[in-house]
């Protein structure tokens, strides 16, 4: 067959022709992998000889677009003659160079296939090209980046998608049609098929000479997302691919005569790798079908791997969801016959796996004859050709250890990886990560890449100076060896100066949206945007609902979710709008949605349309629900309030609670200022958080006679009500409910944050408020007095057990003696008793908490000071005369922040001293007895308390086995000892509780 035939002819008229007899395979005589068998091949290029010539009939299926009945049929003999028959067409162009990246940008399977082998079989350096972004400007500046980066490359395209590269992309563009129309330029050229491979056995980055970047050892460049318009380019090596593909099969056994499917686009590492070569290398048909056809009717992946008896394939965690719901909602006619007995791994990557998902998922297999434990999570890179850690026991791991997300599971083999940190004692030096401590990811070995193209940069950046390649991804590796991912390491917004993980917030945000039903939402992404005439970024958050146009009420509930759930995690209101389908976001092959292309897009005013929709139906369902004042006190209430929070008093109104709008422990405080001021009283805060309506809260200061009725006079001072340490959070739930008593300062503001993003786990949740916050309660004076009014009030609501208690800090003390007396004055179960970062013996530290390191760490906790600043003065602070120790923290003090707080220096002083009291009682405490069982959430500690998180934990958490009957539980946090439930890290904190609540049966 003619060159022009094998370009122009539809596939299916292709004929199979005899495989060339001058094939040279150096390989044995099965090109089947082994556990522990040495690769034999040489090259790429070899896999597709060996096939052709070793296994011709084996076969690829490729099913056109929009084809998902009918496919098309080449053997890997067939396959390997056409490709060859390209090469000499390759080499004629003008500009062709040996050993030079060849752009290959095409729309379907049998296309990419196709020409990848061709440049292979050239000697050239095929670079698959990712769909481009449907926005013009995006796409310019991503392709002129590729033009530079390849160095004005040789791209292979089709007609019909020539129009996307416009006029100044500074590529060579040649069409398959215009080419099957040209005839050769170069008559005397002879195709060179065979490679003058080098083994490539130096990979390490630091000694590898880096003069030669078409070094024979390169194979492949695979792109990474360039979301910013700035794709880098991955080195993937001969040796590099033969140590994956070996790692990949041996994961587990699979049947040997069995195909693999693909879905995604082959320029995705792991459909290249993992499915196309991979089956190849191991003698076995495959099936290629587009991922259009797959992820509009989910039932055809199932059809699909029925009629092919698949064995390997792999699903993301929003497709495996989406199959669940599709086979779930069908009518239960019982015609389905599928049959997947075959399958034996379908991988899962891409995003995390939620372990419910993976469970139903898991089932819905099952039933049709999979193995339980089919779903195999993994974590993968294009730097580490896909796939390279799986967790072969899912979803029954994690099911077991209470997780809400699948582990990534352990290495294959040809890499390690590692979770490193600071250590602490000096800038530069990093430690191994304990079990279950957050950390960089990083890891190494045949199957990890040694640099990127053309970027010594970037390539430095990448690795440590002992040769590890630093993911970028934060991680944890529990005790049983299985890695745990948290997020990016630079995945971070920004907003007003402080910088929050993306994950943390995109978690908090799907957790107060799964609180009010997932059948609303579809899908919902979070990312940065900034306004041209604002002065920080602000968390914007597009959502896809079930319907559209979704109904104004839908819109109000989804909006409101997101805002509280964005107060609580960022300490900021965020943008919302809801878009129809996924049509308009930038998805990658594995239907991820990249977070810097809708940054893009949103400040280019793409979504402009969906915004003003979005706050169209918020305004008419927020005029339809508001409930007007109907006096002047409600009235002057929800003034103060709307401008407390920022909002038009047309947004609110006198039953709209307070925290449904995201309202801060910050914003709680500054309204008390506000009123005081107003009402020249003193309202307690408690009284503020158990009101958190206009209406309930005119009501209680009606009652309570802290203002008049008129509002104009200042009221008489009653009797004070008798104190009441509860305050509640969250009064419902079917679970266990859940107490928290306050840290050292008293005060349990810092755990709104905390019972807001547990909202979702239907349980009570009450907190412990100190005595001596509001006038005519004296402080306690002994911890005795503590625990009998803790104890008591806890009963008062709770009768009977089983507890859950605990303590942040400081009220980690008083929750272990309460859990004691409850336990042996009540005969009470206390199933749960959490330490928020705080060993059992205290007393060396209380003793160096005099007046003035308590008034210190009070600024700090409040925000007043630096972390950095309080560090600096400590010594030397401890020491001032008490009278002036207010004046250095007052002088620098944030004095915006003092005032929005509503604190002078009276009131800083007498919260000094009530916190002051608090320690004070604790100077001589020795812990004693035994409780059931401890959880201890461990986070980084205070400087003067130990050198390292690994020596906190050590030395000093450790010592709760001392009094605990059975296990002690140590659970990893992100944070600091004060922000370890602060916006930056509550999300994650939650969590991390959530399990552990969930793991003691509760």
């Amino acid at each position: 067959m003619g060159i022009s035939e094998a370009l122009q002819y539809p596939l299916s008229t292709i004929k199979v022709r005899p495989v060339p007899e001058d094939i040279h395979v150096q390989a044995s005589a099965s090109p089947h992998y082994s556990r522990n068998e040495n690769c034999a091949y040489t090259c790429v290029q070899d896999l597709l000889k060996a096939a052709a010539q070793l296994r011709p009939q084996r076969r690829i299926l490729v099913y056109p677009p929009g084809n998902t009945s009918s496919p098309i049929a080449v053997e890997y003999a067939n396959l390997y003659s056409q490709a060859r028959a390209l090469v000499p067409l390759l080499q004629s162009l003008d500009g062709f160079q040996r050993r030079c990246p060849v752009l290959i940008h095409l729309d379907n399977h049998w296309d990419t296939l196709l020409w990848f082998w061709a440049v292979l079989l050239s000697n050239s350096l095929p670079v698959l090209s990712s769909p481009f972004s449907q926005d013009e400007s995006l796409r310019r500046k991503h392709i002129q980046g590729l033009s530079g980066l390849l160095e004005t490359p040789l791209c292979i395209t089709r007609n019909k998608l020539l129009d996307l590269f416009g006029q100044d992309h500074g590529l060579r563009l040649h069409t398959v049609e215009h080419m099957s129309l040209t005839p050769f330029l170069r008559r005397d050229s002879t195709p060179s098929v065979i490679l003058d491979v080098v083994s490539h056995a130096n990979t390490d980055p630091r000694t590898r000479s880096r003069t030669d970047e078409h070094d024979a050892g390169l194979a492949i460049l695979m792109l990474t997302s360039g979301s910013t318009g700035n794709a880098k380019a991955v080195r993937l090596t001969h040796d590099q691919i033969f140590a994956a593909i070996q790692g990949k099969a041996s994961a587990r056994p699979l049947d040997p005569t069995k195909p693999f499917l693909n879905w995604i686009g082959l320029d995705h590492v792991a459909s290249l790798v993992e499915i196309h070569l991979q089956a190849m290398a191991l003698g076995l048909d495959q099936v290629h079908v587009h991922a259009a056809d797959v992820v509009s009717s989910p039932s055809v992946f199932l059809d699909l791997l029925t009629r092919h008896r698949v064995s390997r394939s792999f699903a993301p965690n929003f497709f495996l969801a989406k199959l669940v719901s599709t086979v779930r909602s069908s009518p239960g006619d019982g015609t389905c016959t599928w049959d997947l007995r075959s399958l034996g791994i379908l991988a899962s990557g891409g995003e995390a796996n939620d372990v419910e998902v993976c469970v139903a998922a898991s089932e819905l297999f099952a039933k049709y004859g999979a193995g339980r434990d089919v779903i195999t999570p993994g974590f993968g890179m294009t730097e580490t050709c896909a796939g390279a850690i799986y967790n072969l026991d899912c979803p029954a791991y994690d099911v077991k250890n209470g997780r809400s997300f699948a582990s990534l599971g352990k290495c294959v083999n040809g890499i390690e990886m590692r979770v490193m940190l600071p250590s602490g004692e000096r800038s530069g030096l990093f430690r191994h990560a304990a079990p279950d401590e957050p950390g960089d990811l990083e890891v190494r070995g045949k199957i990890v890449f040694d640099g990127y193209y053309r970027n010594t940069e970037a390539t430095s950046e990448a690795f440590t100076p002992d040769g590890w390649f630093r993911t970028g991804d934060r991680a944890t590796i529990d005790s049983d060896g299985n890695l745990h991912l948290l997020g990016r390491v630079k995945d971070v917004m920004n907003v007003n100066g402080v910088k929050m993980s993306s994950a943390d917030v995109q978690t908090a945000i799907e957790d107060a949206l799964a609180g009010i039903g997932k059948v609303h939402v579809a899908l919902v992404v979070s990312f940065p945007s900034r306004d041209s005439k604002a002065y920080t970024e602000q968390v914007t958050v597009a959502y896809i609902p079930h319907q559209w146009p979704p109904e104004p009420e839908d819109v109000a509930r989804i909006h409101h979710a997101v805002a509280e759930a964005c107060i609580v995690c960022t300490g900021s209101r965020p943008a919302v709008f809801g878009v129809r389908d996924q049509s308009s976001l930038p998805v990658s092959a594995l239907g991820k949605i990249s977070r810097a292309k809708m940054r893009v897009l949103y400040e280019k005013g793409a979504f402009q349309d969906e915004v003003d929709f979005h706050n169209a139906a918020l305004e008419q369902q927020r005029w339809k629900n508001l409930t007007m004042p109907t006096n002047e006190l409600e009235a002057t209430l929800l003034m103060d309030l709307a401008d407390v929070l920022g909002v038009n008093t047309s947004h609110i109104g006198v039953e709209t609670p307070m925290y449904d709008m995201g309202f801060t422990s910050m914003d709680l405080v500054r309204l008390k200022h506000r009123l005081d001021k107003r009402f020249a009283t003193s309202i307690p805060v408690v009284t503020l958080m158990k009101n958190p309506t206009v209406r309930a809260l005119a009501t209680a200061l009606s009652s309570q006679h802290e203002v008049s009725p008129a509002i104009s006079q200042k009221s008489s001072s009653p009797d004070s009500p008798p104190y009441d340490p509860v305050v509640t959070f969250r009064p419902d739930g079917s679970k266990t409910p859940l107490w928290l008593i306050h840290p050292g300062v008293g005060e349990v503001l810092v755990f709104i944050g905390l019972a807001q993003h547990l909202a979702d786990d239907d349980r009570p949740i009450y907190a412990l408020r100190a005595r001596g916050f509001e006038p005519g309660h004296a402080p306690f004076s002994t911890i005795d007095q503590v625990v009998d009014a803790y104890r008591a009030a806890i009963l008062q609501r709770q009768p009977q057990g089983p507890y859950a208690i605990a303590g942040y800090s400081y009220g980690t003390m008083l929750a272990f003696e309460v859990a004691k007396r409850l336990e042996k004055e009540n005969g009470a179960t206390i199933q749960f008793l959490g330490s928020f970062n705080l060993p059992p013996h205290i007393k060396p530290r209380m003793r160096q908490l005099n007046w003035n390191m308590c008034l210190l760490h009070l600024a700090y906790f409040l925000g007043l000071v630096s972390e950095a600043y309080a560090d600096s003065i400590e010594d030397g602070f401890r020491a001032l005369p008490r009278e002036e120790a207010m004046p250095a923290v007052l002088g620098i003090a944030d004095k915006q922040r003092l005032l929005g707080l509503g604190l002078d220096r009276d009131a800083l002083a007498g919260w000094a001293t009530l916190a002051f009291g608090l320690q004070s009682m604790a100077v001589d405490y020795e812990p004693s007895g035994l409780v059931e069982s401890m959880d201890v959430f461990h986070a980084t500690p205070l400087k003067v308390a130990a050198r390292s998180r690994e020596d906190w934990i050590h030395n000093h958490l450790s010592k709760w086995r001392d009094f605990c009957r059975t296990d002690v539980r140590f659970h990893a946090v992100g944070g600091a000892h004060y922000t370890m439930i602060g916006p930056d890290h509550v999300g994650c904190f939650a969590a991390t509780l959530k399990e552990a609540l969930r793991s003691r049966g509760l």
